[in-house]
Parts: structure tokens; sequence; C-alpha cells
């Protein structure tokens, strides 16, 4: 009996992704569990989306992303013969709406029940989990340090495993295209330098410091005195590390604090690199004024962030996507992010003076591209440090963030603004200093 439901659920199963693949014209094939492919004359070692037993089942009984993160992170949906920007690259292009229309119903209903029963037995309707464990971010107060922890403090190897030697963890800088990541992180420090035009006796405030990479090269290249905050233990202990190491302790320091709490300080220049996506969106008042406080009258603040599409309707540009949804539940809790419309008026409706935006969308697409790369090549590392399945999830998120960056679904601005004073703001005239070599 139990040979019988087998079989009809295998049978059952390729007939349904035959027709799939027919017509959909998939450029790579699938495999199922007992080691059959679709199409039957695909290369056995060629590009093909691995299958479990229960894989299919599950997909139909719960057809949403959460579902799909779930078996992939658990290899019951396993990419095999290529990475996973690979089959970015052969993914159908159809809408769904026009996939139902061109799906035969015939097939579908002649196939469905063997799939959905033929698993009763199998576990196919164990308990949906996930490695976020039920997590859902409380955005009420803005740079939660458990949330920053959750992403952070995985484990420095971990990172040390993907990032570049200075362990920058933000978007490089690509002078040339062909540049290594080293390379371009190392550019990346130094036009953030630049921008925010650090002489010797400068005080810099750098909020979510990371491995402390800005403030040791903004202290050894430009004679600052810097403080770099965080809310992760991982990277400030590192961070710490790295300081003694370069013998910069009389100039640079780490602290374990919130920004909003620092008090009694006064910086001629702050940055903020890759750190507001944690602030939440109810939180911006209370950021940009920190910020204010923080700073000396005319003294420059040098703001990275990653930002979406602007709408015309607010309430709409709030509603997130699936895929934004997943992101936030698994890899970046109480993440969010804003349009750039929205940074300039907020710099200005809280006493900024704007002086220059600059788009940094592609630079991001090859940052992270490299990082997915670093990260497939030392995979076994990877997983005795962190698992299999956090592993695999945070190659598909570093995949996804880079194919989001090169399709223009999201993107990244460095925009250089001063506390407003009256009078002139003593910049130079032109950009020309940016870029001498």
């Amino acid at each position: 009996m139990a040979q019988q439901s087998g079989d009809r659920l295998i049978s059952a199963t390729r007939s349904v992704l035959t027709h799939i693949h027919q017509v959909l014209d998939l450029q790579f094939a699938f495999e199922l569990w007992d080691g059959s492919l679709i199409p039957a004359d695909a290369a056995p070692d060629g590009l093909r989306l691995g299958l479990s037993q229960t894989a299919l089942t599950r997909l139909l009984r719960r057809p949403r992303i959460k579902t799909v993160i779930d078996l992939y992170s658990t290899g019951e949906i396993d990419p095999r013969g290529g990475s996973l920007f690979d089959f970015a690259e052969k993914r159908p292009r159809v809408k769904s709406r026009d996939l139902r229309k061109r799906l035969k119903k015939s097939v579908l209903l002649k196939n469905v029940w063997p799939i959905l029963l033929g698993n009763r037995s199998s576990g196919a309707r164990a308990q949906e989990g996930g490695l976020d464990a039920g997590r859902v971010a409380d955005r009420s107060s803005g740079s939660r340090k458990d949330d920053i922890a959750f992403h952070y403090d995985v484990s420095n190897d971990f990172y040390e495993l993907f990032l570049d030697p200075r362990m920058v963890y933000t978007c490089a800088y690509f002078r040339d295209w062909s540049n290594d990541l080293a390379t371009a992180q190392t550019d990346k420090l130094e036009m953030i330098c630049r921008k925010l035009r650090l002489k010797p006796g400068d005080r810099l405030l750098d909020i979510g410091c990371g491995w402390g990479a800005l403030i040791c090269y903004a202290a050894e290249n430009y004679g600052v005195t810097a403080l770099g905050v965080t809310l992760a233990e991982e990277q400030l202990k590192l961070a710490e590390e790295r300081i003694a190491e370069r013998g910069l302790q009389d100039r640079v320091s780490v602290e374990l604090v919130d920004y909003r709490d620092l008090k009694a300080q006064s910086f001629d220049k702050i940055s903020s690199i890759g750190m507001f996506e944690a602030v939440g969106l109810d939180n911006y008042d209370n950021y940009f004024q920190s910020v204010h406080r923080l700073l000396k009258p005319r003294g420059l603040y040098l703001h990275h962030a990653i930002t979406r599409r602007g709408r015309k309707d607010l309430k709409k540009f709030r509603r997130k996507k699936p895929e934004y949804q997943a992101l936030v539940r698994y890899i970046f809790p109480g993440g969010e992010v804003d349009h750039i419309g929205w940074t300039l008026t907020n710099l200005e409706a809280h006493g900024f003076e704007v002086h220059d935006v600059e788009a940094w969308r592609e630079h991001y697409a090859r940052t992270t591209r490299l990082w997915a790369e670093n990260l497939e090549q030392v995979r076994e590392a990877a997983i005795a440090d962190i698992g299999e399945q956090k592993y695999r999830l945070w190659l598909a998120y570093l995949t996804g963030v880079s194919l989001g960056f090169e399709r223009g679904s999201i993107n990244i601005f460095q925009t250089v603004s001063s506390r407003r004073t009256k009078g002139l703001s003593g910049l130079p005239p032109t950009r020309e200093d940016l870029y001498r070599d």
C-alpha cells in the first residue's frame, strides 16, 4: 500500500513539474528525491533544483515566500550545479497572473490530490518554524540592542570569512569595476574622509562604527580624534583589539552605547554609515534631533543609507512586500528604510543644510555580489561556524540584496549636510578636491 502511494506521489509530481517546466520554458532542471530529472534528458551535472519528497506538498498547502525560505534553509529545496546568481539569470520572465492563464487546470486537478495526500505520514504537516523563532520586532524605541545583536553578534569569525581584511560591512566604492573588495573598501573610507573634509584636530563621531575601520583610518590618515559607538558586543571587542594593535588608544575609542545617550559632547564631524536602516521609520525625529545636538554649528554630517523608491502615498510606501518582510524576519529584525526624498526632508526639517547627494546603487550591487561569492567559496568553514540553515539564509540574503540593487528595487545614497547657521557654509566652491589622485 505504501509502495502504491509512493508511486502515485512521484508520478503526480513528475506530471505537474513537467507541465510547469514546459509552460515556463525553464533553463534549469528539477531533480526529484529519487534522483530522476525533469526533463529526463537534462544533464545530470547541469543547473538543477533539487526537491525533497515533501517540498511540493508544503508549497501547495502554503504557497508563500516564508514556505520557500523554510524549505530552502533546510535543504528541501536545493539549488545544484550553480550559484543562486545562476538561477536568477535563468529565472522565467513571466508574471504570476500570466502563468495562471497558461497552466492547464486539468493537469493540476488530476495530480494535486496525490501530492497533497501522499505525504500525510511523512511529516509534510510539520509545524512551520524557522531561524527567526517567531521574532516580532518592536520598533517603538529604534535601534534596539537585542535586534542589533541578532544580526551582528553571530560571530566575528563568520564575518571575517567573507568581508575584506578591514572588515567593512557597508557598501564599497569602486573607482574601477574590476577592483577587488579590499581596494574598493579602502577607497570608500578615503572618500568618506574627503567628503567630511577631515583635518588634524577634528573630533569625529561614527554612529554604528562596526569593527572600527573608519575611525582607525581617519585617525591614521587625517589626524582626527575619533569615537565610535555600537550596540554589538562582538564588534566592540574586536574594534578595541584593532585599535590597540595600531597604537591608536590615545586618539580612537569605541563605546557600547546608544548614540542618543551621549551627553555633553560636541563633534566637528559625524558619520552614519549603514546603521540608519536599524532606526525605524517612527523614530526619525529622535534620530535627527540627536545628530543635530551632537554636531557643532556648521559641522558636517555624512548620512550613508539604503533607500527604497518613493511612492506618492506614504501609506502604500509603508506596506512591505513579502520579500521585504522575510528579510526583516530572518536577518534584520526591526530594519526599515525610507526614500531619498524623506531623508532630505528630515535633514532640512531638523536644522541641516544639504550640500551633496550621491547614488551608490551599482556599487552596492557589486559589493554584495562579492560578499556572496566569498561566502560560497568558504561554505564548509561558514557552516562549521553558524550551521547550515543560517549559512543558507545568509547566502540567499546577500544574493537577493545584490540582485535588488542590480534591478533598482532598492537604492543607496551618501548625503552630506551641515548643521545650519546663518551665512556661508565654508565649503569649497567645487567637488574637485574629492576626486584628486
